[in-house]
C-alpha cells in the first residue's frame, strides 16, 4: 500500500532528538530559541515564535488583538476546522467567504462581506499555493473600508484597520512575489504538525510582520507569557541563579513547543530548501506530465509569475463528476493499493457548524470544488515508480466511473 503522507524520520533526526534527551532539557529552552532565530532569518519577518500548533498561534493573535462577542472575522468556507474553530473560540461570529478557482479565497469575496463588525480577515494559502496577498491588503487598506472599522480596544486603536491574520499552515516555503509568505500579512501561522512538509512532530509558529507603532519584539515578548499561562518567566529564565521568583500577570494558555520538537525543526529547516522542497516539486511536476493527457483532470497550481508552492499538497480536480463518482473513485483508488486523501469538507457541512447555522448557500464554488476534488500522495521518500503507479491507479479508477 503506497501510503498519503508519512513523515520523513532519519537518523538525523533521531540523533537531534536523542541529544536533546541526554541534555536533560526537554520544554522550551535553547533549542526552541534558536529554531525561532532561524525561521525569521529563513522567512525574513519581523519575528517568531514557536508554540504547540498553529492553531494555538491563531487563537493567540485573535485574543491579542481583542476578539470578543460580536466581532465578525471572514474566514474562507474551504479550509481546515482550526481556522473557524479559533473563531467560536473567542465568542465571535464567522463569516464565511467563497473560494476561488485556485482552492483560495477570493478577493472579491471577502470585500462583498466586511461591515462595520469585521475585527479581521483569515486567508488561508490552501495546499501551499499563495493567496492574492497585495489584493487582500488593498481591501483592508482602501479609505472606505478603514473609515467603517470601529476599534474597541488598544491594539485596534493603534492599527487603525482591519488585522490581518494568515493561516499559512500549508505554505512553510511557498513564495509571493519574490518574498517568502510570511512577510505579508499582520501575522501570518505556520503548522509543523507531522504530516506537514516541515514536521516537529506537533508544532507551530508565528510569524510576525506588524506596522509601527508596534513593536514586534514586544509582541513576541508578550505571546510568550499568553502562551505560558500568564508567566513573566519561562522555564529557562528561572533556571539562572537566584532568578526563581515570577508573576502571573493574566489567565494565560499552555501551548509553549519544546526542545525536543524545536530539534527536529532545526534538521528538517536545515535541508529544506536543498532537498525537501526540491523533490516536492519534482513529485508534482511528475504528476502533472502523467496527467495532463487526460481530459477530465484538471489540475492544481503550483506556479504562476508571481506565486510559487510549498507543494504541500497536490490537489486534482475531476471534471463534471458528482460528489457520489468522486468517492467512488477514491474507494477504487485505495482498492488499488494507494491511499488518498480529499482536502477539505468545508466547514458549513459539519455538525457544529450546521447546528450554528452556517450553511453553504452563499459559497457554491467552494462546494463544487469539494466534490471534485482529490489529494494525490505526496512525500519525501515516494519514488518515481510509486508515482507512476498512483497514476495509473487514479486514471483506471477515474475511467472504470465514467465510462
Amino acid at each position: 500500500m503506497i501510503p498519503f503522507s508519512p513523515p520523513r524520520i532519519d537518523e538525523k533526526n533521531i540523533e537531534a532528538v536523542a541529544e536533546v534527551l541526554r541534555s536533560g532539557w526537554l520544554t522550551t529552552g535553547p533549542k526552541t530559541k534558536l529554531f525561532e532565530k532561524e525561521i525569521t532569518s529563513y522567512i525574513g519577518c519581523s519575528s517568531t515564535i514557536c508554540l504547540a500548533s498553529a492553531t494555538a498561534g491563531l487563537e493567540l493573535m485573535l485574543r491579542w488583538f481583542g476578539l470578543k462577542e460580536g466581532d465578525e472575522v471572514i474566514v474562507p468556507a474551504y479550509t481546515y476546522s482550526s481556522t473557524g474553530n479559533v473563531v467560536l473560540h473567542c465568542g465571535a461570529k464567522i463569516v464565511f467567504a467563497e473560494a476561488g478557482p485556485d482552492f483560495n479565497v477570493s478577493p472579491e469575496s471577502i470585500r462583498s462581506l466586511i461591515t462595520e463588525r469585521t475585527k479581521a480577515i483569515m486567508s488561508v494559502d490552501l495546499g501551499g499555493f499563495p493567496v492574492d496577498y497585495d489584493e487582500i491588503k488593498s481591501i483592508i487598506n482602501d479609505p472606505e473600508i478603514r473609515f467603517l472599522f470601529c476599534p474597541e480596544t488598544e491594539n485596534q486603536e493603534k492599527l487603525g484597520r482591519i488585522f490581518y491574520l494568515a493561516d499559512s499552515a500549508h505554505a512553510f516555503g511557498a513564495r509571493y512575489k519574490d518574498e517568502m509568505v510570511g512577510c505579508q500579512a499582520d501575522a501570518h501561522c505556520f503548522s509543523f504538525h507531522a504530516v506537514k512538509n516541515l514536521s516537529t512532530a506537533e508544532g507551530g509558529a508565528v510569524c510576525m510582520n506588524l506596522p509601527e507603532p508596534f513593536s514586534n519584539d514586544d509582541l513576541y515578548r508578550s505571546l510568550n507569557i499568553s502562551s505560558l499561562h500568564g508567566q513573566t518567566k519561562d522555564a529557562l529564565a528561572k533556571m539562572q541563579k537566584g532568578n526563581w521568583r515570577y508573576d502571573i500577570v493574566e489567565p494565560g494558555y499552555k501551548c509553549n513547543m519544546t526542545d525536543i520538537q524545536a530539534a527536529l525543526g532545526l534538521v528538517e529547516l536545515a535541508r529544506y530548501e536543498d532537498e525537501t522542497l526540491k523533490r516536492r516539486r519534482e513529485i508534482m511536476e511528475m504528476y502533472h506530465d502523467l496527467l495532463k493527457v487526460n481530459t477530465w483532470a484538471e489540475l492544481p497550481s503550483i506556479e504562476s509569475e508571481i506565486k510559487t508552492s510549498s507543494f504541500h499538497l497536490y490537489m486534482l480536480r475531476i471534471k463534471g463528476i458528482s460528489e457520489e463518482q468522486r468517492d467512488q473513485i477514491i474507494q477504487g483508488i485505495f482498492d488499488r493499493d494507494v491511499s488518498v486523501n480529499v482536502h477539505f469538507q468545508p466547514l458549513p457541512l459539519f455538525t457544529a457548524y450546521k447546528e450554528r447555522g452556517y450553511d453553504m448557500k452563499s459559497t457554491p464554488e467552494a462546494l463544487d470544488l469539494y466534490k471534485r476534488e482529490i489529494s494525490l500522495p505526496i512525500f519525501y521518500d515516494l519514488s518515481d515508480e510509486q508515482i507512476q503507479t498512483v497514476c495509473q491507479a487514479v486514471v483506471a479508477s477515474v475511467e472504470s466511473v465514467l465510462n
